[in-house]
């Protein structure tokens, strides 16, 4: 995975057109946190696909995403896998993580985390 700060210059804008992309079709309001499947892609000009990691403060996912060129635009499709290498939904990277129980220890006493099949 590529945090937001080593995404390569030549992704940098299509990611994020990608994550407002997602946020507007979704009604959500994810950040991106990472890139994931970008090795190979080099020429922007051509369509490929690449996955976002994205995390809203509770949630962390992964949306696998089309990008086709469209003159000075993109064009964006989610893409189904039959068994991704990374789940569609994660745990939140560790600060991020941190952030939310602290802000859920300044509310409550205690808070009682489950975690159930590898998630949180």
């Amino acid at each position: 995975m590529q945090p937001p700060e080593n995404i390569p210059t030549h992704l940098a804008p299509i990611a994020d057109a990608a994550v407002s992309w997602v946020n507007e079709s979704q009604d959500t309001n994810y950040s991106l946190t990472g890139l994931v499947d970008i090795e190979g892609v080099g020429d922007v000009t051509k369509p490929f696909d690449f996955g976002l990691v994205l995390c809203d403060g509770e949630l962390c996912m992964r949306e696998q995403v089309s990008v086709t060129p469209d003159g000075d635009s993109y064009r964006f499709a989610y893409v189904e896998e039959a068994e991704p290498d990374i789940p569609p939904l994660l745990d939140p990277p560790p600060g991020i993580r941190r952030e939310w129980l602290d802000k859920q220890l300044e509310k409550y006493e205690f808070v009682l985390l489950l975690y159930y099949r590898g998630l949180w």
